[in-house]
This record gives C-alpha cells, structure tokens and sequence, in this order.
C-alpha cells in the first residue's frame, strides 16, 4: 500500500462524465470494477471528499486522489534487457531517445521486447509505479526523446504538467506535397468509426486535439515540418497531416503512395518507396524537473534513415534548381 495519493485532473474530454467512467480513463491500469471498489472504500476521492456513489459527476478540472496497491497485471510484467539510449538519468526521471520499432507496452505479439520490459530491467523499482513510470506514448515507430518517471511523486507531478500543456513535445516529419506556410489544425480525433486499428477526425464525439506546424524545408514534392503538440491523441500528428491532404512519408496507416518528384534519381525513388515506417521524429523535449522546478530542455536529431531521406530530398532540389 502507497500512502502518495496518484493524483488526476478531470480533462475536458471527461467533463460531465461519472466519477467511475473518468477514473477508469485516467487510471487505465486498473479494473473499472476494482476503481469503483476503491470510490466506496474512499480510497479514491473526489476533490479531497470520498464520494458515496461512483456515479457521481465529475467536471473539468475536478481533481482525483488514488491511495491503493500498485500491481503489476500479474505474470505479465517481465524484466528483459533491452539497450535503452538514455540521455539522462537522476533519481527521479528518465529521458530515453526511443529507437524506430520498439513497442511501449507489453501486448498481443509483444510480450517481453519492450520499453516498458526493458525499463524494468534497468530499474527494478518501476515495478511499483503505474505502467513502470510511462507518462507519454510514442509510436512503435515513431522515434525520439520520452521522459519515464521513477517515483509516483514525479510521475503525478508530470502527468499533471502534461495535462495542463505545460510539458513541450516538438516534432519533425516529412510530409507529402509543398506546404507554403505554417498554421495549426485544430480538430477532434477519435477511433476511426469503420477501421479500429485507425485514428480518425471526427465532427462530433472525438477529443480535443491541436497540432501547430512550421515549414522547416520545402523540397521539390515533400516538406520538412515543425509540428507542436497541445495535446496528445493518439497517432495525432499522423491524422493531423492527413487531414490536411499532407500524410506523413512512410505512414503505414495514413500514408498512402509514396510521391515520387518528377524525374527523380533512381536513389530517392527507391528511398522514398522503400521508407517502411512513418518519417517521424520525437525531436525536442522540454519540462520543468518534476522535484526541483528546473526548466530542462532535450533534443535528438532524427536518426540515420530519416537524415538520410532529407538529405537526398535537398540534393533532388538542389540539382533540379541549378538545372
């Protein structure tokens, strides 16, 4: 038994909802069953109050307190050695440069090779904190810099930070087609209505999402884009830039043909045909350390395949326009 309270606030997505339906979207570790248990034993307060029903409301910005055993799903959770790039350590977070293909959470398919396996290998202590310190997700192929929390203080401390978009994630992506100027998409995402596996922009019963974006470098049939987020749906940036007619290059899902400038090398078409994952970069973190207050700021440039692609898009322009 913990006596930290794990601390949530009540998002707008969740406004007006039951106590017992926003707890299980914020403390997703746990049985909506077992949730409800702990509203009616007090362990899971509302407001600083225990609450008699689960189905009570609960508003945007309520604040929710857990006290309660922090498990593990039980013969799930395994420690694998994995080689984590970590670019800083203290004994409160850790800032890891994620690497293309590996998966956050254990799943279907996805047992033991892990970040969240490979987390528990080099710090067994993460055992005890919810999703072994995970604050913030990034695709299984999306690479770049996440911040893990190594104490329930400092993991509530940046789930908060998160939630009120005081902690700054920066992206970089190579799009299809010319985009001439910067701008912001502002549009709901929720589960694609046909597709499950999909992301969809949806008119009505989605969640907020808002996604900032800067032409970095404008090439012959691609852009290089600045996107910063305000929020954190999942695949966001992804739907974000599709919906703008801009898929990311490589997408899987979203991304559709390659588009192959006209009278490319032979090089960059067979680079752009043979990108088989989202050109997607987690490039700059910024927070303030969850124990001392410290602004910190964190950057990777994109890794060798994603340099690679750019560089030969510039050299494609470059030959074209002195042509």
């Amino acid at each position: 038994m913990s006596d930290t309270p794990v601390i949530r606030i009540v998002s707008s997505d969740l406004d007006g909802a039951r106590l017992d339906q926003a707890a299980s979207a914020l403390y997703s570790d746990y049985s909506r069953t077992r949730l409800q248990r702990w509203i009616k034993d007090g362990k899971l307060t509302l407001n600083g109050e225990k609450v008699a029903s689960p189905r009570a409301s609960v508003y945007e910005g309520d604040r929710l307190a857990l006290i309660a055993e922090v498990e593990a799903p039980a013969g799930e959770w395994v420690a694998t050695q994995i080689d984590l790039p970590i670019e800083f350590e203290d004994e409160h977070i850790i800032i890891i440069n994620k690497p293309p293909g590996l998966v956050m959470h254990p799943a279907a398919g996805h047992q033991d090779d892990t970040l969240l396996n490979g987390l528990l290998a080099h710090c067994p202590e993460l055992a005890d904190i919810p999703r072994a310190g995970i604050v913030h997700r990034l695709d299984r192929d999306t690479t770049g810099m996440l911040v893990v929390a190594k104490t329930l203080a400092a993991q509530n401390s940046l789930v908060q930070a998160i939630q009120a978009r005081e902690v700054k994630r920066e992206y970089l992506c190579v799009v299809n087609g010319i985009i001439v100027s910067g701008g912001t998409v502002d549009k709901q995402i929720g589960r694609h209505p046909r597709d499950r596996q999909k992301m969809s922009v949806l008119k009505f019963g989605g969640k907020e999402a808002i996604t900032h974006y800067r032409v970095r470098e404008k090439y012959r049939a691609h852009t290089l884009v600045h996107c910063i987020l305000d929020t954190g749906r999942t695949h966001q940036i992804r739907v974000h830039m599709a919906s703008i007619n801009h898929t990311v290059v490589g997408d899987p899902l979203y991304g559709g043909r390659p588009k192959i400038p006209k009278g490319a090398r032979a090089q960059l078409i067979e680079a752009l045909q043979g990108f088989d994952r989202q050109a997607l970069h987690a490039w700059r973190l910024s927070l303030e350390h969850p124990a001392t207050g410290k602004y910190m700021q964190f950057q990777a440039e994109p890794p060798e395949d994603m340099y690679a692609l750019c560089a030969m898009l510039l050299e494609d322009k470059v030959e074209t326009d002195g042509a």
